[in-house]
């Protein structure tokens, strides 16, 4: 039964087990939770870091039921990275189709130090690479929003 549990929330409710772009629907899950969650900062906060919590104690766990270093049924990884890519940033088009588009960039092509990170064992290769990822998105997505907001003024 626990197992089920973990397999449950690793892979978002099992999203994780559709036999197309698995990683790519966890993201696009995300921005779905995103939606409800954006307008409250403390809300939007809690949330993520709970997602990337339960990631933690349920990845690497999942990894060993499956026997297979990040197995692709696991995307609470890339649902954490998504959240992240839109953590703080308005719910416009914009930031929602450019945020997803460079987080899975920096997911799928996993530049330096993303390359290495993946390579940890467990939970912390699983989520690492994927919260850098969105990291790095939401960094280059801040600077844009305030871009956008000094030359409105």
């Amino acid at each position: 039964m626990r197992d089920r549990i973990y397999k449950m929330i690793a892979s978002i409710f099992y999203i994780g087990y559709l036999p197309v772009a698995p990683g790519t629907l966890g993201s696009l899950a995300a921005i779905i939770l995103y939606y409800f969650i954006c307008y409250s900062a403390a809300i939007m906060t809690i949330v993520t870091l709970a997602v990337i919590i339960l990631g933690f104690l349920t990845a690497g766990r999942v990894e060993k039921i499956f026997r297979e270093k990040d197995p692709g049924e696991i995307v609470i990884d890339e649902f954490a990275g998504m959240l992240i890519s839109l953590y703080r940033l308005p719910p416009t088009m914009g930031y929602v189709v450019t945020g997803f588009l460079l987080f899975r960039f920096f997911d799928i092509v996993k530049p330096k130090p993303i390359s290495s990170l993946e390579k940890l064992k467990g939970s912390m290769g699983i989520m690492s690479d994927d919260i850098v990822a969105g990291v790095y998105a939401n960094i280059i997505l801040q600077v844009v929003y305030i871009l956008n907001l000094l030359c409105r003024h």
